[in-house]
């Protein structure tokens, strides 16, 4: 099964100092969902979005502007 097939969880920060843990955790039965969801989080400029593949791998916020739907542009996060 091509991996955007597989689950993923999405986890998102809020704010320029992280809190030790994320704010919002959702599992997705599919990467390619957990991106559309980590997309809408665009609008927050306080969110920082990180999805957790199934086989393990972390993908940052700059990894997911990078390949998330676009509806536009979008700017680039970094996360600290």
């Amino acid at each position: 099964m091509p991996q955007m097939e597989r689950p993923a969880e999405l986890m998102v920060w809020h704010g320029t100092h992280a809190a030790p843990g994320p704010r919002e955790v959702r599992r997705f039965s599919t990467l390619r969902a957990a991106l559309a969801a980590a997309a809408e989080s665009a609008d927050d400029p306080d969110a920082l979005p990180w999805i957790v593949t199934e086989e393990g791998d972390v993908l940052s916020p700059h990894w997911i502007d990078g390949h998330a739907p676009r509806n536009g542009a979008r700017r680039v996060r970094l996360s600290s």
